[in-house]
């Protein structure tokens, strides 16, 4: 009789403490989601046969800069592409602010500023602004206010097509930053910009990161990496290393990030330390 009622009890016992189990696991995903504003699963991208990225797995924390380093080529693009929705996938999973990459609800949330700059060349940079102002529900006054931010009040007035490539991508970040998006998804911003306009630009991006918006960066320029609070470092489609700056300096035993990145690329080819 006793036996029985053990059994009874363990076979009852058995399947609740695993539910339990289950539920906090769930709660843990959850508080993972929210401490993260992106989050990817075992992420693979082909275009036709071939596998352009292989598997990636990562996480962007919110509320700081987080660089994503590697050559030309690596699949950076492929990437941001991606996290913002627009890339078809494979396989695996990207949660951005806890939603599926791409959600309508995303829209007002995520801004992307792409390699190539996303304005009417026929209108004049502070006509591009104050369009896409009128399109978020923000005043005029905020449009010149984000020009100037990007240093190009001087050629608010000019027409897009006439300005510099360099010019023309500061454009098209003033329009992202109207909407105050809560991740802000960068393609190589600084590419083509003189040194000061470049520091001008980071120590933007770092204010923006202050105030609470996470900032999801791409560059083939190693000197930037650190600029970043964490980096992702690519080659290959392949996701070498995810660490902060100086971890990844003692991890490699490299006095610079650009060494350390030479390093990891060795350990990768030819394995070992």
């Amino acid at each position: 009789m006793s036996t029985k009622g053990i059994h009874q009890t363990h076979s009852f016992s058995t399947p609740l403490n695993y539910f339990t189990l289950q539920l906090h696991i769930a709660e843990l995903r959850t508080v993972r989601v929210m401490l993260d504003a992106i989050l990817v699963d075992n992420l693979v991208v082909e275009f036709g046969a071939r596998r352009v990225l292989h598997g990636l797995s990562f996480t962007v924390p919110i509320g700081q800069v987080t660089g994503l380093l590697g050559p030309s080529g690596c699949g950076k693009t492929t990437l941001l592409r991606c996290v913002v929705g627009v890339q078809q996938i494979r396989s695996g999973t990207v949660l951005v602010l806890g939603e599926p990459a791409g959600s309508a609800s995303l829209r007002r949330r995520v801004g992307y500023v792409t390699q190539a700059a996303s304005v009417y060349g026929d209108l004049s940079a502070v006509d591009n602004v104050r369009y896409f102002a009128a399109i978020h529900g923000v005043s005029p006054t905020a449009a010149d206010r984000a020009l100037a931010d990007v240093a190009l009040a001087d050629q608010a007035r000019q027409r897009v097509s006439t300005l510099s490539g360099g010019q023309q991508a500061r454009v098209s970040l003033a329009c992202a930053l109207l909407a105050a998006p809560e991740l802000l998804v960068l393609d190589e911003p600084t590419v083509g910009l003189d040194p000061v306009l470049r520091n001008d630009l980071w120590s933007r991006f770092h204010a923006l990161a202050a105030a609470g918006t996470t900032l999801f960066v791409s560059s083939h320029v190693m000197d930037e990496a650190s600029r970043c609070a964490a980096l992702l470092l690519m080659r290959d489609g392949k996701l070498l290393a995810q660490d902060t700056p100086d971890a990844l300096r003692a991890e490699t035993g490299a006095d610079d990030l650009e060494e350390a990145f030479l390093r990891l690329i060795r350990r990768d080819k030819f394995g070992g330390s």
